[in-house]
Order: structure tokens, then sequence, then C-alpha cells
């Protein structure tokens, strides 16, 4: 008995640290007037307070986005959906070059502090990867999907 309750609060700790949806009006002023400001045409806007730090996510247009904000307003990340059109040609080239035969999936953009990385999902009819690049080209990393 005493080793359920203890994995049942394990559980239930877990699930509450993990991140807390909260509502609008539980945001700071200078983080929500921050994002307001330069997110004005959001929708569907959603908030969790997620180890000391507001993670908004929303929408513009079709693109999905990711906001991490800390207590004092300040931005520290920012992930969005991008169209494969929108990669850069140094990241089209590699893949073109490294990837033959993958077509490009889902890209996404991410500035973490001012460091731009670019993940995409590259597939053929027998493989699927997750490959992220820095603006130059580089890989990063890469994980094959099973």
């Amino acid at each position: 008995m005493k080793k359920l309750i203890f994995v049942l609060c394990g559980m239930l700790y877990a699930a509450v640290s993990y991140g807390q949806d909260i509502k609008e009006t539980e945001v700071p002023s200078v983080v929500l007037n921050t994002f307001k400001q330069q997110y004005a045409k959001a929708t569907a806007v959603e908030w969790k307070l997620k180890a000391g730090m507001y993670k908004v996510e929303f929408a513009i247009g079709k693109d999905d986005h990711e906001l991490w904000l800390e207590k004092t307003g300040k931005v520290v990340k920012h992930k969005e959906e991008i169209k494969a059109e929108q990669l850069p040609k140094e990241v089209v080239a590699a893949i073109s070059r490294d990837y033959k035969g993958y077509k490009i999936h889902d890209p996404k953009k991410t500035d973490n502090a001012g460091v731009v990385t670019y993940k995409v999902e590259l597939k053929t009819a027998t493989s699927e990867m997750d490959v992220t690049f820095d603006k130059t080209g580089k890989v990063i990393s890469k994980k094959a999907e099973n």
C-alpha cells in the first residue's frame, strides 16, 4: 500500500511540475503586454507556467507558435512553423546534398536567445528522420523515426 501511495504521489508531482495551464488573468501584466505588443494577431492563445517561465502557444494564420518568456517579459525562446520556402538556402542546399530523395515536411524555426536553428522532418517512402540545422546548414542533431 505504501508503494502504491508513493507511486501515485510521484505521478501527481510529475504531472503538476511538468507545466500548468494558467488563465490569461494569472499572467503578469509585463509578460502579457510584451506578448500582445509583439503578436497582436495571435489566436487560439494558451498559457502555461513551466519551470518558472511563461510559455504561450498560439497561432497566427495557419502557423503555430510557441513563445517562452521570463517573468520580466523578456522573450527567451520562440518556435514557429514555417514553410519549406522560408528555410535558408544553406539548409536547403545541405538537404539536397546530404539527403537525396528525402522530402521536407513540417519545418520549424527556433530562436533560442539569439541562436537560430531549423528542424525538419525528412521523409522517403521507407524512412523518416528529424534533423536540426543551424543557419549555415550544419547538422546539429539527427534522430531516425521508428
